[in-house]
């Protein structure tokens, strides 16, 4: 089953970024494998840019998983702002290097 994510495609201080809203904390090894599909998904889709998958805590913080360089940012931005930005949306492909729904 496909899964569409909404994204926003910002630039933050010169650099290209694609946030992708995810439903809850990913669980490593899983959020791993998320990651590198959402990747994958986001060049099948011509988005150029950073990946980075973030999701509310249960107090609505923003919480992510994004390379080194762009922590300083999505550790101060509001969750709220994020999504106020949603621009598209992204459907990784399974078949084509995407990832499926969660194992159960």
């Amino acid at each position: 089953m496909e899964r569409t994510f909404e994204i926003a495609r910002l630039i933050i201080q010169d650099v290209k970024v694609v946030v992708v809203f995810v439903e809850g904390a990913p669980e490593p090894p899983r959020s791993l494998e998320q990651y590198q599909g959402l990747q994958r998904a986001a060049a099948q889709a011509g988005l150029d840019g950073t990946i980075v998958m973030v999701w509310p805590d249960e107090f609505g913080r923003t919480r992510f998983l994004a390379p080194q360089e762009q922590h300083a940012f999505f550790q101060i931005v509001d969750y709220d702002q994020l999504r106020a930005q949603i621009n598209g949306t992204l459907t990784p492909n399974p078949a084509v290097g995407g990832f499926a729904e969660p194992r159960p």
